[in-house]
């Protein structure tokens, strides 16, 4: 990576970046992407890059804070054990937390099932000035319920709505919420974690192996995992259908833990930038009120 500091900062991440963005221009098959990607680095040289993104993101961080106009929201997609957690935890090391929010979305509750798909996502939406994180999301209800259509039936929708179009349907209505989010302010960016299935496996193994992350496995993960060409099938039409200039995906390749929190990384600093952060200028009211202050300090002697 270019030190030159004429360079900027998005020019010299973008080879961690442009190959991993889709932004709904051309063609998408999730089967070009590869998941053991390592784009040319190794796990020390990464490291590196991992943390001067997170300096940077903590000055973008404190800039996005004060000037208080707009907000970021990262979306996090992936199969159990992509590494979404760890992703989370490594690159927002740091970061003042008064200006950063996580959500991870479960199950949904019974007053949830009380509202529309996309009701407690959009309650949990970052304020102006802050950072946003959605440990998986509303996508879920394209994905999940998708590749378990009887979950459909615990949301209380009409039948008459319940049709072969629904989840199109659903791509369309999110489209157009990215859309307004964008227009009032809300930076979006999407990150799908894309795992292999060996590559999982592996992760299951070592969480069953090491007694400090058994509490992370359960039978319900093997079940999952033997749809795996289904949700695969699914993440893909996702991704065709919601990337879009305003709100692209970053389909992120995740069998190296350490990669992939260059990918997403380089992606938020790279978006902030192009904000162009800056802390908020005082008047000059302000400042001729501030040297009366100080005056007063300074005569303020015991």
């Amino acid at each position: 990576m270019s030190n030159n500091s004429s360079q900027s900062l998005g020019d010299q991440l973008k080879s961690f970046v442009a190959p991993f963005r889709y932004d709904g221009s051309g063609k998408f098959h999730l089967k070009s992407h590869k998941t053991s990607e390592k784009g040319g680095l190794d796990k020390d040289s990464a490291g590196k890059i991992i943390e001067a993104n997170r300096k940077r993101l903590n000055d973008f961080q404190e800039k996005l804070y004060a000037q208080d106009r707009w907000s970021l929201l990262l979306i996090f997609q992936g199969m159990d054990a992509s590494g979404k957690d760890g992703a989370i935890k490594s690159i927002f090391e740091g970061i003042n937390p008064q200006g950063c929010d996580v959500h991870s979305f479960k199950q949904p509750t019974s007053h949830e099932l009380d509202h529309d798909f996309m009701w407690r996502s959009t309650i949990a939406l970052p304020q102006r000035g802050r950072i946003g994180i959605f440990n998986r999301s509303y996508y879920e209800e394209c994905l999940v319920t998708r590749v378990h259509p009887e979950l459909l039936d615990k949301q209380k929708l009409p039948p008459e709505l319940i049709t072969k179009k629904i989840f199109h349907e659903r791509f369309e209505d999110i489209s157009a919420f990215e859309r307004y989010l964008a227009r009032n302010g809300t930076v979006v960016l999407k990150f799908f974690l894309n795992l292999s299935k060996e590559e999982q496996r592996e992760r299951f193994l070592e969480r069953l192996e090491e007694p400090a992350k058994n509490w992370k496995f359960s039978m319900g993960d093997v079940t999952e995992r033997a749809l795996w060409p289904r949700y695969m099938a699914v993440y893909q039409d996702i991704v065709r259908h919601t990337a879009t200039p305003l709100s692209p995906w970053h389909v992120v390749p995740a069998d190296h833990k350490w990669f992939a929190r260059v990918v997403i990384g380089s992606a938020i600093v790279t978006a902030l930038e192009k904000l162009d952060l800056k802390f908020p200028r005082v008047d000059k009211a302000s400042l001729q009120e501030f040297k009366q202050v100080r005056m007063a300090l300074l005569e303020d002697k015991d």
